[in-house]
């Protein structure tokens, strides 16, 4: 399939590697120009290579980065002064780190907010309008399933992203958006073979005294899927919600979890 998306520029946040790459992989595969964004220079630089050699990659569709902190006020800036227009913009943070509720003050809420909900909403702020402007945009949070399913010791997240979910679920309706072929939604990601997956089986695995292996294992078991998912089917994902194709899908909460969430809706 034609996803009709071929020459637009993208935003991919949080990009040199995991399901943030997946995202910029493929919609380069699909001829998409971008701009992929990292705090890690060195990772992003490989992500770069890596984008550059694969394959399906058209010759002619540009691979760009910057090595800055997206959730930062001087990041975003550093950014837009590269390129200050996007046809599509897949915001991706780092999720805050698991533990118990009672141990985390205000200054981890606060950066829990402000990573993950308050700049996906900076990056929506400055870059609708001109979309809607020129009659195409697409905009992909890439969230969490805790959203719907809240896992206990990821508070942090549960909550900072549940805000960013009321929030696309009033804006992405409104008019002037949805009418000019402006779309946002979000991606719930379940458990895929990520870093972040690793790092909280291990934090698991320190609080419970199991072998990490062991917590893997059964947490696969609990995913009709009977695996983890791959950073390339959550992108692959991800692009089809970019394209021509997807216009008449907006504010809402996909989730890609291999059948693991329990309920109706």
């Amino acid at each position: 399939m034609d996803l009709g998306i071929a020459g637009k520029w993208a935003l991919v946040c949080g990009a040199s590697k995991g399901l943030g790459f997946g995202c910029a992989e493929a919609l380069v595969r699909e001829g998409v120009h971008v701009l992929i964004v990292a705090r890690g220079n060195e990772a992003l630089e490989a992500a770069v290579e890596k984008l550059l050699a694969d394959p399906l990659r058209p010759k002619d569709t540009a691979v760009e980065h910057i090595a800055v902190d997206i959730t930062t006020v001087e990041g975003r800036e550093a950014v837009f002064a590269k390129r200050s227009d996007f046809d599509i913009v897949v915001t991706n943070a780092g999720g805050p780190p698991p533990g118990d509720f009672r141990q985390w003050d205000r200054e981890a809420w606060i950066k829990a907010v402000d990573a993950n909900m308050l700049t996906p909403i900076e990056l929506i702020k400055a870059t609708v309008d001109a979309m809607a402007a020129r009659g195409f945009g697409r905009i992909i949070n890439i969230t969490s399933s805790a959203v719907k399913a809240p896992i206990d010791i990821l508070g942090l997240s549960n909550g900072a992203r549940s805000g960013l979910t009321g929030f696309v679920a009033g804006v992405a309706r409104t008019s002037k958006l949805a009418s000019a072929n402006v779309t946002i939604n979000n991606l719930l990601p379940g458990a895929f073979d990520t870093d972040r997956l690793k790092g909280t089986m291990a934090g698991a695995a320190q609080k419970t005294g199991k072998p990490i292996e062991e917590l893997m294992d059964a947490r696969r078991k609990t995913i009709p899927a009977m695996r983890f998912g791959t950073p390339g089917e959550f992108g692959a994902a991800c692009a089809f919600l970019c394209s021509q194709h997807a216009g008449y899908i907006t504010g809402q909460n996909i989730l890609t979890d291999g059948g693991a969430y329990p309920g109706t809706y």
